[in-house]
């Protein structure tokens, strides 16, 4: 248990609540019940072992973080995770219902796991990423949203091994998540991945598209080539073409597969609202 100020509070709580619940015990030295809470709090983190971070705030030397938060009536519990006040209390309660707040706050075993992945991988580290989403697998198999991210750096790490794993990782989703748009993204770049070493090089592809601008299975290779090392919009250049020059080859496979690339390109809001309004303007003619 520590006491924190308006200087410290967004060290101590805000980027404290984004590895565990924080606590955040507004209190006063006149005020008998905040005597009464303040050791039940300080058992209480004791008992969850690093799970879960008591604040002290003396709500008299920090009038403005008082007002910032409402505080009336003291003792005044706020709990915060991933940096944000999510639920609160007033006075004081049984310690049989203090642990049952508490435990509604804390994350289940696959959900530390995959908080820990993506710090590993904020940090760089896609090898223990990896490893982290593996064992949050292994806790919660039924996870779609797991299994995709987990998929998404085993492609991005492209070994064969890698693209293997990753084939047997998407092939668990449920049913339901195997129709949804993540799913076919991913299907389609490690699909790309996987095809590419089988592909012509990209340098004879296009010679065979500058040759003949309607040899769209050319097209179509050279986009899966693109696919599979990221290069979006030029992927996206060549499925246009296959969709304005022939809408029923591979079952509109340029526009299906251009679709796809847009949930690829999740992270680039502006540019897939650029290639969608191209694509409108081609399907439109």
């Amino acid at each position: 248990m520590i006491d924190a100020s308006a200087s410290s509070f967004e060290r101590d709580v805000i980027e404290a609540s984004r590895s565990m619940p924080v606590l955040v015990d507004f209190w006063a030295p006149w005020c008998g019940p905040c005597r009464i809470l303040g050791p039940l709090l300080e058992r209480l983190e004791l008992a969850y072992a690093g799970r879960l971070r008591v604040v002290k705030i003396n709500s008299d030397q920090e009038p403005g973080l008082a007002a910032q938060f409402a505080v009336r009536s003291i003792p005044y519990v706020v709990a915060f995770v991933d940096g944000q006040p999510v639920d609160s209390f007033v006075g004081v309660l049984p310690e049989r219902e203090l642990r049952a707040f508490v435990d509604r706050l804390l994350p289940n075993p696959a959900e530390i796991e995959r908080r820990k992945a993506a710090r590993l991988q904020a940090a760089g580290d896609a090898s223990g990423a990896a490893h982290a989403l593996r064992a949050a697998l292994v806790l919660e198999p039924n996870h779609d949203a797991t299994r995709w991210a987990l998929a998404q750096l085993l492609i991005d790490a492209g070994s064969s091994a890698a693209l293997a794993e990753a084939a047997t990782v998407l092939d668990g989703a449920s049913k339901a998540g195997q129709g949804e748009a993540r799913h076919r993204a991913l299907a389609l770049a490690l699909s790309s991945r996987q095809r590419a070493a089988d592909l012509p090089a990209a340098d004879a592809l296009a010679a065979r598209v500058a040759a003949d601008g309607s040899d769209l299975p050319a097209r179509l290779e050279l986009a899966q080539w693109h696919v599979g090392r990221r290069e979006f919009d030029a992927a996206l250049e060549q499925l246009l073409a296959i969709a304005a020059l022939d809408r029923s080859f591979g079952d509109d496979v340029g526009r299906r597969t251009a679709l796809a690339v847009f949930d690829l390109m999740a992270d680039q809001p502006a540019a897939v609202s650029a290639w969608r309004r191209r694509l409108a303007s081609v399907l439109n003619r």
